[in-house]
C-alpha cells in the first residue's frame, strides 16, 4: 500500500521544528481522529539527546511508533531540510517553520523489557530473541520481525475464520452425516474405476455385462490367439505350471475347459483375455507401441492403452502410465470377467496373488462391485492351511458401505 505523508497538527515551538507523519503500511482516511503524542529526552544538555524524538500514534486498530534517531531513520534526513507553511487566509501570508519527518511503523506488541525479570523468564526462546532484535538489532532484522509478527496477526484471522466456518457446517449438518459423507467419497472413488454396474438387473450376468468388459469386435479378435488354449493338452498345462507362464487362475481353469466347442472357445478367449490383463498391470511405464507383443491383437492393445492407462510427461516425451488407481480398475475388470468364467462365484484370495495386492485392497474393490465376500479353505491356488476369500455376485445387489480404509482403530491403553 502507498504511504501517506500528514502534518502533525499543533502550534510549533520557537526552535522546535514540526512533525510531518508518515505511515508506512496504508493512507490515512480520517487524519483528525488519530491522536499523536510525543516524547522528549530529558538530558537538555547533551548536543545529541537533546534533539531526540519518539513519536506515537494511536487508531481503532493499532498503534504506531517511530522516532528520529534509531537505525531506521532515514537517511536523507541528515541530508535535507523539510519546511511546513502555515497559510493566513485573511492577510495572505505564510509563515514557514523547520519541519522533521517521522516514519511511524505498526506496534504489535510491547517492545519494553519489562522491569520484573520473572515476566521476562517465562518468556519463550523465540519470545526473547525477538526483544534482543527489537532492542539491538539490524534495520534488516526489525523488518522481517514486523513482517512475521503480522502475517502472524493474518494467519490467526484466517484460522479463526475457518474454524467458525467449520463448526457452523458442523451445526448444520451433523458429525454423523459428515462421517457417512466421507465414507461414501471413499467408495465413489474407487466406483469410478468399475465396470458399468446395472443395479437394476434381473439376472446376474446383465449387473456386468460382457459386452462392456469385451465388445463384439474384441471378442472376435481374440479367437486367433485363444487358439492355443482351445487344443491344450494336459502335459501342456503342467510344463506350463512348471514354467508359470500364466497366472494362477488361468492355469487352474485350463484343467476344466468345456467339452462343447463353443463353450471350450469362449472360456479360452476369456482367460487368454483375462491372463493378458493380468500381466499388463505388471507393467509401469509404457514404452513400447506394442507391449504385449506380437501375439496380441492390435485392438485389444488399443483397448489397453486406451482404457487401463494414464497419460504422464518424461523425459520430454508423453508415455503411458499404470498408476495405482489404473491397477484397481484392471482389478475390477479381471475380477468381473472371472465371474463371467466362473458362474458369478471367484476365488478372490487366487486372483489377489496373482493381481499383486494386498487383501484389504483387494477386498475393498470387490465391496464397491457390490460382491459378497465368504471364507472357503483348501481351495487350489494356495496352500491348504490358508483361508480364501470367496466373492459371489447375487440379487439382490447388497448396500454399498464404507471402505476398509473406514474400519475403526484399535483403542490404546
Amino acid at each position: 500500500m502507498a504511504a501517506a505523508t500528514w502534518c502533525y497538527h499543533g502550534d510549533p515551538e520557537p526552535e522546535q521544528p514540526a512533525v510531518l507523519v508518515q505511515f508506512s503500511n496504508g493512507r490515512v482516511r480520517q487524519a483528525d481522529s488519530i491522536r499523536f503524542t510525543v516524547y522528549r529526552n530529558k538530558d537538555t544538555a547533551h548536543p545529541r539527546k537533546k534533539h531526540r524524538r519518539i513519536l506515537v500514534s494511536e487508531t481503532e486498530r493499532l498503534s504506531y511508533v517511530g522516532n528520529n534517531f534509531s537505525s531506521e531513520v532515514r537517511k536523507c534526513n541528515s541530508l535535507c531540510r523539510y519546511f511546513v507553511g502555515v497559510l493566513d487566509k485573511d492577510s495572505g501570508q505564510m509563515q514557514v517553520y523547520n519541519a522533521e519527518i517521522f516514519s511511524l511503523q505498526p506496534l504489535l506488541s510491547d517492545n519494553l523489557i519489562p522491569d520484573d525479570t520473572k515476566d521476562y523468564q517465562k518468556k519463550s526462546y523465540r519470545e526473547k530473541m525477538d526483544l534482543c532484535i527489537e532492542t539491538f538489532g539490524t534495520s534488516k532484522q526489525k523488518r522481517a520481525l514486523n513482517s512475521r509478527r503480522m502475517n502472524a496477526v493474518g494467519n490467526d484471522i484466517l484460522n479463526t475464520a475457518v474454524t467458525e466456518a467449520a463448526a457452523n457446517i458442523i451445526d448444520a449438518k451433523g458429525v454423523t452425516a459428515l462421517i457417512q459423507d466421507m465414507a461414501q467419497d471413499d467408495v465413489q472413488n474407487i466406483s469410478i474405476f468399475l465396470p458399468p454396474c446395472n443395479e437394476d438387473a434381473d439376472k446376474p450376468e446383465d449387473v456386468y455385462k460382457f459386452e462392456d468388459i469385451l465388445s463384439p469386435a474384441e471378442y472376435e479378435a481374440l479367437r486367433v490367439p485363444a487358439a492355443v488354449f482351445v487344443n491344450i493338452t494336459a502335459e501342456e498345462i503342467a510344463k506350463k505350471t512348471e514354467d508359470k507362464s500364466h497366472c494362477s487362475f488361468v492355469l487352474e481353469e485350463l484343467k476344466f475347459l468345456p467339452a462343447d466347442e463353443k463353450s471350450r472357445d469362449h472360456k479360452a478367449r476369456c482367460l487368454w483375455f483375462l491372463d493378458t490383463l493380468i500381466k499388463f498391470s505388471y507393467l509401469k511405464m509404457i514404452k513400447k507401441k506394442h507391449p504385449m507383443g506380437p501375439e496380441c491383437p492390435h485392438i485389444i492393445s488399443r483397448k489397453l492403452m486406451k482404457n487401463f492407462t494414464s497419460l504422464t510427461y518424461n523425459n520430454g516425451s508423453v508415455q503411458n502410465l499404470i498408476s495405482a488407481s489404473m491397477k484397481a480398475k484392471i482389478t475390477a475388470y479381471v475380477i468381473a470377467l472371472a465371474l463371467h468364467i466362473n458362474n458369478f462365484q471367484t476365488d478372490l484370495t487366487v486372483l489377489q496373488n496373482d493381481v499383486k495386492l494386498k487383501e484389504s485392497r483387494m477386498m475393498d474393490i470387490a465391496k464397491a462391485m457390490r460382491l459378497k465376500v465368504s471364507k472357503a479353505k483348501g481351495l487350489p491356488g494356495l496352500e491348504n492351511d490358508q483361508n480364501h476369500k470367496l466373492g459371489t455376485l447375487s440379487l439382490p445387489l447388497p448396500v454399498q458401505k464404507a471402505s476398509g480404509n473406514q474400519r475403526k482403530r484399535k483403542k490404546m491403553n
